[in-house]
């Protein structure tokens, strides 16, 4: 059971319209390296100024008051990299984000399949991002939160929508890579509370933030997201926020 856990909103958005070479608009020629490349190099340099490095040259002819030599980023914010996260798809990521003492988010799937339950490999890819959180020897606590398509069933609506979505977890390609896809949790509050506490990586992760249909509108999402807090949560132990 977890004790002391967070519980955050997340949106999911309806299928999205396609473009053609889209990636063109943004300077990009389709022969550039991997976006997950990409993503870490930039993401380093993005650690290096928030930590306060400077990283540009100081107008020494500016009418402000010119200088010389590197400036940072302002407004300045101490301890600011302990409050960012990584989205992380595979255990190797999950390491990485780890080494580089940063929170770890992990979704509804990992770009990784080897026959085990979507659960049991999130919870390992969990326990490997503190393990090399401790090993890199940062200060503090590591932050991990999953997410889960998750809907209590408590009026007929509820039924028609969801009654037949309490799928298992999925196995399927996405950029090339074969892919674990975490199952749709749907059922009474009290079944709700029986499988999720057998969630293996719910019970390793600090936080828990629920996807929910955008497109079903505001009003039905809000009471979605009402029922797991007032039938679900509670019994878990769990706390809940919006954000």
């Amino acid at each position: 059971m977890i004790s002391g856990g967070r519980l955050a909103l997340g949106v999911s958005r309806g299928s999205p319209e396609t473009v053609i070479r889209g990636y063109e608009t943004f300077g990009y020629s389709g022969e550039d390296p991997r976006g997950a490349d990409l993503a870490r190099d930039h993401f380093d340099l993005f650690l290096r100024a928030i930590e306060g490095e400077g990283l540009a040259e100081r107008d020494a002819q500016s009418p402000f008051g010119g200088s010389t030599g590197m400036h940072r980023i302002e407004p300045h914010s101490e301890g600011l990299r302990s409050r960012i996260w990584w989205g992380a798809g595979t255990r190797d990521t999950a390491e990485w984000a780890g080494r580089k003492g940063v929170n770890l988010m992990s979704s509804t799937l990992l770009t990784e399949a080897d026959g085990r339950p979507f659960d049991i490999l999130q919870a390992e890819q969990i326990e490997q991002f503190h393990a090399a959180w401790r090993a890199a020897g940062h200060p503090g606590t590591a932050r991990t939160s999953v997410s889960r398509s998750i809907f209590p069933i408590t009026t007929a609506e509820d039924e028609l929508y969801f009654g037949h979505s309490n799928e298992g977890d999925g196995i399927g390609y996405i950029d090339g890579f074969r892919s674990t896809f975490g199952k749709t949790y749907a059922a009474a509050p009290d079944v709700l509370i029986e499988q999720l506490q057998q969630d293996a990586a719910i019970a390793a992760a600090d936080t828990l933030m629920l996807t929910i249909p955008s497109q079903l509108g505001v009003e039905f999402n809000l009471r979605i997201i009402e029922a797991f807090a007032t039938h679900v949560a509670p019994a878990l132990g769990w706390k809940s926020t919006l954000s």
